[in-house]
């Protein structure tokens, strides 16, 4: 990417994206955390429709809660991709169901975060796909330290990967940050930025107002926010939920119910020089 200082485009004076991409220009559309069957089910609703009116050419889904609200199996991954997900990234919850672990040694289209490491941990953390369009799109997933597992460092793996691989890497380049504080998403952003195409956060499953384009060129939003039963506490039944800030007494979470809202980021990239266009958020709430 190029490196020239830009004025920051914030979200009150962000250019609005056109209808379509124009020519040049590749659409990537980023879904957040999709919890549990009432987030797959959404997607596979809305997600044929949604590459179809806006012209999305790539699409990142944030899988790790699909499966009943904790992990990822071999046949919700691929409810995902048969709705139009290119690829599956995740965080924490990707090792809550074992039987994942040989389908992240197969299956190149579904990530782990980079930063836990190589030594016995299956899986890989990036990975260059193909848009709609044939173009190349590299695709990195990271994981955030603090109030989570102490793993590796996300700022200097992901910023080594990407200054080692400077000449192999593909222009556009996309990252899901899977991260607890916005300081640490805010500093991960900015760390980033002019290395990459889009840095944006998943993991707290509440959508954040503050999209915008980093002087470098790197669209930024610190939570896409979740694809889950909105009325609900980050996805899940209330009544299980609740006892834990009434009592403390632990108790078993169910994936909550009802209306569904799908939250997602659409972000045109420039295809020559991996420099964010343009970024919108996207919200639909849809009856179930």
């Amino acid at each position: 990417m190029r490196h020239e200082i830009a004025e920051v485009q914030a979200a009150d004076r962000l250019v609005p994206a056109p209808r379509r991409p124009t020519n040049g220009t590749l659409r990537v559309l980023m879904i957040g955390d999709v919890i549990g069957k009432p987030g797959r089910v959404v997607v596979e609703q809305l997600l044929p429709a949604l590459r179809e009116e806006r012209g999305v050419d790539f699409v990142t889904a944030n899988g790790e809660n699909v499966a009943g609200g904790m992990g990822l199996t071999a046949s919700t991954a691929q409810g995902l991709f048969s709705a139009g997900v290119d690829v599956i990234t995740s965080g924490n919850h990707i090792w809550d169901k074992r039987e994942i672990y040989p389908e992240l040694e197969r299956e190149e289209r579904i990530l782990r975060p980079l930063n836990y490491g190589h030594d016995g941990i299956p899986g890989r953390g990036w990975g260059i796909f193909h848009a709609a369009d044939g173009s190349e799109v590299a695709v990195v997933n990271a994981q955030g330290r603090t109030y989570m597992q102490p793993i590796e460092n996300p700022f200097t793996t992901v910023r080594q990967l990407f200054e080692d691989g400077a000449d192999e890497l593909p222009p556009v380049r996309i990252v899901d940050f899977h991260c607890e504080v916005t300081s640490e998403k805010n500093a991960f952003g900015l760390h980033l930025d002019g290395l990459v195409s889009a840095v944006c956060g998943t993991h707290t499953h509440v959508v954040t107002g503050d999209e915008r384009i980093l002087p470098r060129g790197t669209a930024y939003l610190s939570d896409i926010g979740m694809t889950g039963p909105i009325y609900s506490v980050i996805g899940f039944e209330p009544r299980t939920v609740l006892p834990r800030f009434l009592n403390g007494l632990p108790t078993r979470f169910e994936v909550g119910s009802g209306p569904v809202v799908f939250n997602a980021v659409q972000i045109d990239v420039d295809s020559a020089t991996g420099r964010a266009l343009h970024i919108e958020r996207l919200s639909r709430l849809v009856d179930a």
